[in-house]
């Protein structure tokens, strides 16, 4: 596909093999361990780290060594275009915010050497303040920056003798639209697409989750292929990118 039919297939002029724009502004929650808002096209999240010093009753009890991360993960109200009550008020977290928060957790949990963090619990909390497609992607990328600065802060109060972190983790959508493989899917082309995946991944290439669905219509082995070749080089940049924000 040339340049010019992929910009013109997407509402934002991107190229079908272009993120969308990125930043990171970190220390946004003064009294979290380590925090970044991150931006990424217009889908916000901020993305906290709070460290407990203690693990979950079930570790105490089956005599688990090491620490524990988990998190949890909500869109406010006003971070879609029609008010989203708050899971409070339905007494309830719903389905999709669990399946978000599970995942973010299990992403978080590989990035980190449990036996070196020690007996403490890292709780991740990713608060949408926007969606515009994305936010699970973004909340996990900007969840290890977050967790990246904890360690470095945790490190320089000598409350950890080694550096936990064993790879770079990052995630990020990809798509089938008019049957045409996307990268960075925003919210008006996720709405349209046939397919819609999420990949995460670590900076040694290798697959943490990959949940891809025909939401129209099956896709081929071949649309596979050029989804996963799409959502690598995509993770590579978002790598990249954490590292820089990580160091500044």
């Amino acid at each position: 596909m040339s340049d010019t039919t992929s910009a013109a297939l997407r509402s934002d002029g991107r190229k079908a093999t272009e993120l969308r724009s990125i930043r990171f502004q970190n220390n946004i929650a003064p009294y979290a361990t380590g925090s970044t808002l991150i931006e990424w096209g217009m889908t916000r999240v901020i993305c906290g780290i709070s460290i407990e010093e203690s693990v979950p009753r079930w570790m105490k009890e089956q005599k688990v060594p090491g620490g524990w991360i988990t998190a949890e993960y909500s869109m406010l109200p006003y971070s879609t275009l029609t008010r989203k009550p708050r899971d409070i008020s339905k007494g309830k977290l719903d389905g999709r915010s669990q399946e978000i928060q599970r995942l973010i957790g299990r992403s978080m949990r590989a990035a980190l050497d449990l036996q070196k963090l020690g007996p403490r619990t890292v709780w991740v909390d990713c608060d949408v303040l926007q969606a515009d497609g994305g936010t699970r992607t973004a909340a996990i990328t900007g969840a290890y920056v977050a967790l990246g600065l904890a360690v470095k802060k945790l490190m320089a109060q000598g409350l950890l003798k080694e550096n936990p972190l064993l790879l770079g983790i990052a995630a990020v959508s990809v798509g089938m639209v008019k049957e045409q493989p996307l990268l960075d899917l925003c919210y008006t082309e996720d709405v349209a697409a046939e397919v819609d995946m999420n990949l995460v991944m670590n900076s040694k290439g290798e697959f943490i989750e990959c949940q891809g669905t025909g939401e129209k219509a099956p896709f081929s082995e071949t649309h596979l292929a050029s989804m996963l070749s799409l959502g690598k080089n995509g993770i590579q940049q978002l790598l990249q990118m954490q590292q820089l924000a990580i160091a500044s």
